[in-house]
């Protein structure tokens, strides 16, 4: 699950953008969920994640990490498998 500024089919900011076009790259189906649409979930997600940015990807509820950190697994080729649940 990603949470984003924006949704798959439009990102609201230019990290949402990048983070998609990480995840569209990588060819595992995702949600996404808009943290603009509901203000109690982009607060609680913050304090649940102890992280204060967006966008933030989750795999069975726990927080792989934002855009540089997502980027930085793609270029180390440890993504696809965090996301396929193998690790």
């Amino acid at each position: 699950m990603l949470f984003m500024k924006g949704n798959k089919q439009e990102a609201k900011c230019g990290f949402s953008r990048q983070i998609l076009e990480i995840l569209n790259s990588t060819g595992v189906e995702y949600e996404t969920f808009d943290i603009l649409e509901d203000e109690q979930v982009q607060q609680g997600l913050k304090a649940y994640s102890n992280w204060p940015t967006y966008p933030q990807l989750y795999v069975k509820w726990e927080l792989v990490g934002g855009l540089d950190i997502d980027k930085e697994l793609k270029e180390n080729g440890d993504l696809l498998p965090i996301l396929k649940g193998e690790n």
